[in-house]
C-alpha cells in the first residue's frame, strides 16, 4: 500500500491520471462521442451506398426510356395519365 502511495504524491503520476480521465471523459472530442460519430458515420456511408445504387439504376431506367419511343409514350401514359386528343381515357381503381 505504501508502493501506491508514492505514486500519489508525484506531480507527474497525477498529471497524467488527470490528463487521462480528462481525455477519455471530459473533453468535446472524448471516447464515447467518438464512438458515436464513427457509428453515424458508417450508417451515412450505407446510406451513400443506397442512394448510389438507386440513382444508378435510374439512370439506366432514364436512358432507357429516352431511347425507345414506344417505352416513353407508355410510360407517359401509365404515370401521367396522358393521352391523345382523339381518345378517353378511363382509370379503373382496384380496392
Amino acid at each position: 500500500m505504501a508502493k501506491y502511495l508514492k505514486y500519489t504524491k508525484n506531480f507527474y503520476f497525477i498529471f497524467t491520471v488527470l490528463f487521462v480521465v480528462w481525455m477519455v471523459f471530459i473533453d468535446n472530442n472524448d471516447i464515447i462521442s467518438q464512438f458515436k460519430l464513427r457509428s453515424k458515420l458508417n450508417s451515412l456511408q450505407d446510406q451513400k451506398e443506397f442512394y448510389q445504387e438507386r440513382k444508378e439504376k435510374i439512370q439506366a431506367e432514364r436512358e432507357e426510356l429516352l431511347s425507345n419511343y414506344e417505352l416513353l409514350e407508355k410510360f407517359a401514359r401509365e404515370r401521367y395519365l396522358m393521352k391523345k386528343k382523339t381518345e378517353d381515357l378511363y382509370v379503373i381503381v382496384e380496392e
